[in-house]
């Protein structure tokens, strides 16, 4: 499966900071050369932001680039100016939103923790209405649809059946009563499903999808007690997206306060994460006994 133009867009943006790093050059002098502010070459480093050719010609002459590398970096630039699907719905999506669907859409492996509200990728079309209605009051109810729509979308990676790359998922051998086959790994806070968000009837149809979501060996889904002994106490739902290629690191999703999307790539502020996410698995109620909780409710 190719790589679509978010991932693109950070392999590249490695690539050139490692090639400015190389040269022991910093952000400053780059931008000075590109007429841009630092920031700027900052989000095409970071794969914020995609990379204008005259830009990319300007570095790679700047970092003494040869020919045959040259064309294959122009490639990736050129692939990273592509729109994914949620492009047509950046008006109605939080801040960062659209980068962390471009990574989640290409990933290896998704690992989630939720503390509120059931996971994006979990959520029925009722549960997503009734989530988007009370978190985005302001959205007319023509926006509302729209972004239950994206929400929906999102959830093809469930049903893509390759993997990336045929590698193992990342951490699958640590989850208890979990698959080694498993891609999309979901630790829930009880009080996720303790919390009812619209009409008994929306959630009865939202267990039912994440029972049916439980028996799928694409997926692993764990609930934290309340009551579990040594239970961790995380800042907040997070997810850790992963993916096939070796030189493509990790990326940890958190969630501001104003409801922006906030992503990091440092391995000082992912590892934490891999870490506080193991940590919730293994205090969190092995897979195979979270069908009879969920029967239960």
């Amino acid at each position: 499966m190719l790589a679509g133009p978010t991932v693109r867009r950070r392999r590249l943006g490695a690539e050139l900071r490692r090639l400015r790093e190389a040269r022991a050059l910093r952000l400053e002098e780059v931008a000075a050369r590109l007429g841009v502010v630092a920031s700027t070459v900052s989000r095409i480093e970071t794969g914020k932001a995609p990379t204008r050719t005259g830009y990319l010609s300007i570095m790679l002459d700047l970092y003494g680039v040869d020919d045959g590398r040259r064309q294959a970096l122009a490639e990736l630039a050129r692939e990273g100016q592509g729109r994914g699907w949620w492009a047509k719905y950046e008006d109605v999506l939080p801040a960062g939103a659209g980068t962390y669907l471009g990574l989640e859409a290409e990933a290896l492996a998704v690992r989630a923790f939720a503390v509120q509200v059931m996971p994006g990728l979990l959520q029925t079309p009722d549960y997503a209405r009734a989530v988007v209605a009370a978190a985005r009051p302001e959205l007319s109810a023509v926006q509302a649809d729209r972004l239950v729509e994206a929400q929906l979308r999102r959830q093809e990676v469930l049903r893509r059946q390759e993997v990336p790359g045929g590698r193992e998922t990342p951490g699958s051998r640590e989850v208890p009563g979990g698959g080694a086959a498993a891609r999309f790994r979901f630790v829930l806070d009880e009080s996720v499903l303790a919390r009812r968000v619209g009409s008994e009837a929306v959630m009865r149809g939202q267990l039912r999808r994440l029972a049916e979501t439980a028996a799928d060996p694409a997926a692993v889904v764990q609930v934290l007690a309340l009551s579990a002994a040594g239970r961790p106490v995380p800042p907040g739902s997070f997810a850790i997206v992963s993916f096939a290629e070796p030189g493509d690191t990790d990326v940890a999703c958190g969630q501001g306060i104003h409801g922006q999307i906030l992503l990091t790539d440092r391995d000082a502020d992912v590892h934490p994460m891999r870490l506080m996410f193991d940590a919730l698995s293994l205090s969190a109620s092995p897979s195979d006994h979270v069908a009879a909780l969920i029967a239960a409710l």
